[in-house]
């Protein structure tokens, strides 16, 4: 059956949901007191998940920490500055990526022998999981926006760390944290300034 959920090419977002996607969402570093239901996480990884990887191979890995025990075990691996907005976060995601994620290949890339693309290669392998689980967490910040939720992501923190204690079985490699919930706007800070188009981009 056709696909009745795709938009028309060409379809342009109303700037409703693009000042909630880009114009108006801020970095949240306070929150709310209000749980993120275990529902929500799931819908927003079925967002995360539809968004495009090289090849489909979709090498990003997401643990949600939301749990008393988690959060106490993950804050000793959090640099000083960003302790406090992690502690009170309802949720914190630890954005990781699998280096073997070639072996889920032959189910998600049919179509083509591209798990042999990787095998023989160990570092273009980790270079290409590392930038498309990187694409992917910027997928999570702009479906968690358009759920209605804020984000913090941070790079402070001991990977090593967080890999010992939250994905040491699984093989996954952290690369960044990212706090998720319902911020508390009264303490947002306002826009930092952004270089402009001809500082930062060309046509060629």
């Amino acid at each position: 059956m056709p696909d009745t959920h795709v938009t028309t090419p060409g379809t342009r977002l109303d700037d409703a949901a693009l000042d909630r996607l880009f114009r108006t969402s801020r970095t949240a570093n306070a929150w709310q007191d209000r749980p993120v239901t275990d529902e929500t996480l799931r819908e927003l990884y079925g967002l995360v998940a539809l968004g495009p990887t090289s090849a489909n191979q979709s090498p990003g890995r997401f643990v949600f920490v939301r749990s008393p025990e988690g959060k106490e075990k993950l804050l000793p691996t959090v640099s000083a500055g960003n302790q406090d907005k992690t502690r009170t976060a309802p949720v914190t995601v630890i954005v990781a990526f699998d280096p073997q994620f070639y072996e889920h290949l032959p189910r998600l890339f049919p179509h083509a022998d591209a798990r042999s693309w990787f095998t023989g290669n160990a570092a273009f392998a980790e270079r290409s999981a590392f930038m498309n689980s990187t694409m992917q967490a910027a997928y999570l910040i702009l479906g968690a926006r358009a759920l209605g939720l804020d984000t913090g992501p941070m790079a402070g923190f001991d990977s090593k760390k967080v890999d010992e204690l939250f994905l040491g079985e699984s093989g996954w490699k952290s690369t960044m944290l990212i706090n998720l919930g319902y911020g508390d706007h009264s303490k947002t800070f306002g826009r930092l300034p952004r270089l402009g188009f001809d500082e930062a981009a060309a046509l060629a």
